[in-house]
């Protein structure tokens, strides 16, 4: 197994700490290393060494001799000419175009070419091409379910070695031999893919909250001998004193940032009626239909994935249903008491001239209001990030304060456009545990299979030729069906032609079982707000008959796991 590169002590600095501090690394021919970490955290940087893009502050770098290294940038750089010219010609390149579903792109200038056509292009390039070391910085982004399954074959079937960032856990679970984890300038390389990660992280918390413990025992023990011991209260003795109970108030070395987000926001009750789409249709310019005939009806608390190949019309069908776009013919109907709001793919109608905190503020509000910084503390942005122009973010952080304006408008109705490109895992696991728990209606475009699996019970397909169609069985029995067929393509897949598989009993009494429990919670705090007594009898009541309800469907779900 030859060894391509070797990091040995390397140090990056930064303006105002180090990135990345005494980091050993050898990637080895047939290695496949997944990179994990906040925003911000070092993960590209650690990508632009091991590239040989950055030179480290400190520490060496070694390569082996002749090594071919491929590199994909967040946002790729394909340079000038159309896509035959910059992939050149070959059965290989022409198969490769035909699995990514851009044949027909191949004589249009890379200029032109969507962000997803080009990191199609940089990936086709990357793996027709002979390197022995190919490095991926967020490769899934503004892809497809289906360009993201060849992605995960070429990974599996690539004969050199493999480093990427990515926030696809399902993909690094597929994928991954190793995981590296950058927490705050510190390393940690842990062997197995991403479920090894999340079991070593556990063990290190675990050990982090014992030893802490084991700190404040000790400080209270001291203290406590220190109050015992002193008799007169002369200054050496009550400075040990101070020192002990400021050792016992300090907080301690917390998670990788030093708050969780906490998105806890009331939203108005939904009514029997959400949102009621009928024979809708919609073109541009009198083109052919992007959307056809579309029918729609979502109920409160429905939780509706929507999937589809790039370019099908997913966030057209968004933008439809959240009536940004009227319909070229039939109709969207609200309920009376939706409360919408739209997480946009792009940075949309943001204003990149404007801080943070006049962004939070909005036009009628006074910038930097003590709500206002306590809201911002909630989505990380303290210090010196509330008075940064939104152009000045980094990209995690753009879309992380998108989401706090969407989040702080308090909806009902959630509209969410491929809401991970973007964000780190952190936030995204805390976003999947806040929608799970939140009452209101969502509907998300994603090609996060983990997402989609945590945050929705219904899944819903865009076709190329505009129609929707319901995928039985949700996100999990689609993998499965795409898992068992190598190469199902858009148009080609009969999903509702197939059998579905036998787990999706099991699936949906886990999904009613999550209904329910958000119901039970749901009550449990309008019981405690209830006004008088009659109000408490009849929550107490419908509280009641919620949880006979949520105890059978746990039996249901129990004698299907038993089958």
């Amino acid at each position: 197994m030859a060894i391509l590169v070797d990091l040995q002590n390397v140090r990056v600095d930064g303006a105002d700490h180090d990135i990345l501090t005494n980091l050993n690394l050898t990637i080895s021919s047939g290695d496949r290393v997944g990179v994990v970490g906040v925003n911000g955290a070092g993960k590209s940087t650690l990508l632009k060494v091991l590239a040989g893009r950055l030179a480290p502050d400190a520490g060496q770098l070694r390569r082996g001799r002749e090594v071919r290294v491929g590199y994909l940038e967040q946002i790729p750089v394909l340079g000038e000419g159309t896509v035959r010219e910059i992939l050149g010609s070959g059965w290989e390149i022409d198969a490769t175009l035909e699995r990514l579903d851009m044949a027909e792109v191949v004589n249009v200038p890379a200029t032109q070419l969507s962000g997803g056509q080009a990191k199609r292009v940089a990936l086709a390039e990357l793996f027709t091409h002979p390197y022995d070391l190919l490095i991926l910085d967020e490769p899934t982004n503004h892809l497809d379910l289906e360009a993201i399954r060849w992605l995960e074959e070429h990974v599996q079937r690539f004969r050199g070695a493999v480093v990427l960032v990515s926030h696809d856990r399902y993909l690094l679970d597929q994928v991954t031999t190793r995981m590296i984890e950058i927490d705050r300038g510190v390393t940690y390389v842990h062997a197995g893919g991403y479920a090894q990660l999340l079991e070593a992280q556990a063990e290190r918390e675990e050990r982090a909250a014992s030893a802490e413990q084991t700190r404040r025992n000790l400080a209270r023990t001291e203290l406590a001998w220190l109050r015992r011991g002193v008799k007169a209260r002369s200054t050496k003795p009550q400075a040990r004193i101070d020192a002990a109970e400021r050792l016992l108030a300090a907080a301690p070395t917390g998670g990788v940032r030093d708050d969780a987000l906490e998105l806890n926001f009331d939203t108005p009750r939904l009514g029997n009626t959400v949102v009621k789409a009928h024979r809708v249709s919609f073109s541009f310019d009198g083109a052919r239909d992007v959307v056809r005939a579309v029918d729609l009806d979502l109920g409160p608390g429905d939780r509706v994935g929507v999937v589809g190949p790039n370019g099908a019309g997913k966030s057209t069908l968004l933008n439809l249903l959240e009536r940004r776009l009227v319909p070229t013919s039939g109709t969207v109907k609200y309920g009376p008491t939706v409360v919408s709001s739209y997480f946009e793919q792009h940075d949309g109608d943001l204003n990149l001239d404007l801080t943070v905190q006049e962004l939070v503020a909005g036009p009628r509000g006074a910038p930097g209001s003590p709500s206002d910084l306590a809201l911002m503390r909630r989505f990380w942005f303290t210090g010196a990030l509330p008075l940064t122009k939104a152009r000045d973010l980094s990209g995690g952080e753009r879309r992380r304060l998108q989401l706090l304006l969407v989040l702080a408008s308090r909806p009902n109705v959630l509209f969410l456009d491929e809401p991970t490109n973007d964000l780190d895992l952190e936030t995204i696991r805390l976003l999947e545990d806040f929608l799970r728990q939140w009452p209101g209606t969502l509907i998300v475009v994603s090609h996060d299979r983990t997402f989609l699996s945590r945050t929705t019970d219904r899944l819903i397909q865009v076709r190329r030729d505009g129609t929707v169609r319901d995928v039985p069985g949700g996100i999990d029995a689609w993998i499965a069906r795409a898992n068992d067929d190598p190469a199902p393509r858009g148009d080609d897949a009969r999903g509702d032609d197939r059998k579905v598989p036998a787990g999706r009993q099991l699936r949906e009494a886990e999904k009613e079982m999550t209904r329910l429990e958000r119901r039970r919670a749901s009550l449990h705090d309008k019981l405690l707000a209830a006004p008088d007594h009659v109000a408490q009898v009849a929550l107490g009541r419908e509280l009641a008959d919620v949880q006979v309800a949520l105890e059978r469907a746990e039996a249901t779900w129990l004698s299907l796991l038993e089958e």
